[in-house]
């Protein structure tokens, strides 16, 4: 059964439909004494404490900027501009280092790892379509997505750190014995006060690829996809389990591809029966159950974040399209997706200030029209003579050895933190050998979760910032 959407875009703002009349009437308030500008209030549920001080940092997200070497340049301006912002701890390139023409080639992604890894600021980099999914097209050369995803695994995502020349430590899936091929799916924590809990946004990054997450309609067992399915459930419910315990704020999720929220569909009796003719088969489907489940397990703010499909005209759209099984709206979980108009020259900003009422401001970027290309690019890998002329490409190296937790039959529920006994650990899941968590967390119509409830008394404040550059008049706040 499919549910309506309550898709809110930032350039038609007579057309929401929010549900307490109460916040239409505020909206509208608030845009006529903008003058235009954007505001989108408490779609989160979050209301900040009156004794919190305010906790602000931000990040950049950008994707889809090097579609051929030409833009190879403008992309390095790009991550030069946002390294000027001193309020943004890191960059996500949220998928496609390479364009659907160009050859899935070993060379193409060395210069592209490079081209990031020389960012002043730390950058997370999730795999997209292009990077491993449409490889087996004959514009990409043909190859086997999933060998193209191993060896993604192998060089990219070898590194216990993010990319970038201030890198940020990261917690890979692939630590976990059961799951250790699954390298790219990723957690990272943004704490302002550190070495103590209360302060913290949880970041979690999973492979999921547009256009409908890789899956496959042909006969037969559909191995890769069921595999990272199952991946990525277990990683986001260990997500939500291990912000839970330690009193985070947020948890914000990236993928690539659009995962067409409206179309969630509740579970069905006795499915099996149903011989009549479907259309075309809901890759994310598991997905979006899992951020269901993901938003009764914590309590507070969930973020999603992926890049939009059908290009925003303002740059990004921000709605709570999902819904539970009993068909009211997760009212803890917010879709942000992302469509800059110039993916060369502008990148989406979010700010997060936990002083406020609405805790994340989302802008559009832009890079200073005074800026010039890169005299001196930097030293990337030659693109191999032999790569260009279509010989074969030499074998893969075997996967880095990664120390597992025992066995695969022994799953750890979650990676142990350095201060914490066993007993704090979260719980298995129980289709996995483990306990019941117990009943779901009913939300009504227009319900407002609170954050998690152990907020911290004091947040020192941010750090003087440099002038901003000129943001977009296009903003929004959740």
């Amino acid at each position: 059964m499919n549910w309506p959407s309550r898709r809110m875009r930032t350039t038609d703002v007579s057309r929401r439909q929010l549900h307490p009349r109460g916040l239409r009437a505020a909206l509208r308030d608030v845009l006529a004494s903008t003058g235009g500008i954007v505001v989108l209030a408490a779609v989160c549920g979050w209301t900040a404490p009156a004794h919190a001080e305010a906790s602000h940092f931000a990040f950049a997200v950008i994707s889809d900027t090097m579609r051929s070497p030409a833009d190879e340049a403008a992309t390095q301006r790009l991550l030069e501009a946002i390294g000027r912002e001193r309020d943004v701890r890191f960059i996500v390139y949220n998928g496609n280092l390479k364009g659907p023409k160009e050859v899935c080639r070993d060379a193409v992604f060395e210069r592209r790892h490079a081209l990031l890894d020389s960012s002043r600021t730390a950058l997370f980099f999730i795999p997209g379509q292009h990077d491993w999914a449409d490889c087996g097209t004959a514009e990409a050369g043909g190859f086997d997505p999933v060998e193209r995803l191993d060896q993604l695994r192998q060089t990219m995502f070898a590194d216990p750190t993010s990319m970038g020349q201030n890198p940020i430590a990261l917690t890979r899936e692939s630590e976990v014995s059961r799951f250790r091929p699954f390298r790219e799916n990723v957690r990272w924590v943004v704490n302002d006060k550190a070495n103590d809990k209360g302060g913290s946004i949880v970041f979690v990054g999973l492979n999921a690829p547009g256009p409908n997450n890789h899956y496959l309609s042909a006969g037969g067992r559909n191995g890769e996809f069921e595999d990272r399915a199952i991946a990525n459930a277990f990683w986001l419910e260990h997500a939500g389990e291990y912000a839970k315990r330690r009193d985070a704020r947020a948890i914000v999720v990236f993928i690539q591809g659009d995962f067409d929220p409206e179309r969630y569909e509740r579970p069905e009796r006795f499915a099996w029966l149903h011989f009549a003719h479907s259309p075309r088969r809901d890759g994310f489907l598991e997905f979006k159950r899992s951020l269901v489940k993901l938003a009764q397990i914590f309590p507070g703010p969930v973020v999603v974040i992926h890049a939009d499909g059908e290009r925003a005209a303002g740059g990004f759209v921000i709605d709570q399209p999902l819904r539970n099984d009993k068909g009211m709206v997760v009212t803890n979980l917010t879709r942000v997706a992302l469509a800059p108009r110039d993916r060369l020259n502008q990148w989406i900003q979010i700010e997060a200030d936990f002083g406020r009422r609405t805790p994340f401001r989302v802008s559009v970027r832009d890079v200073p029209k005074q800026m010039p290309l890169p005299a001196t690019p930097p030293v990337l890998p030659p693109v191999s003579p032999r790569d260009e002329s279509g010989a074969s490409i030499p074998g893969a190296p075997e996967m880095p050895n990664v120390e597992g937790f025992g066995p695969a039959s022994q799953v750890p529920p979650v990676l142990q933190t350095p201060g914490e006994s066993p007993d704090q650990q979260p719980r298995i899941p129980p289709d996995q050998g483990g306990g019941d968590y117990g009943p779901a967390i009913s939300m009504p119509p227009g319900s407002i979760l609170p954050a998690s409830p152990a907020l911290p008394a004091s947040v020192p404040p941010a750090p003087a910032t440099t002038p901003r550059m000129p943001a977009s008049s296009v903003q929004g706040r959740f």
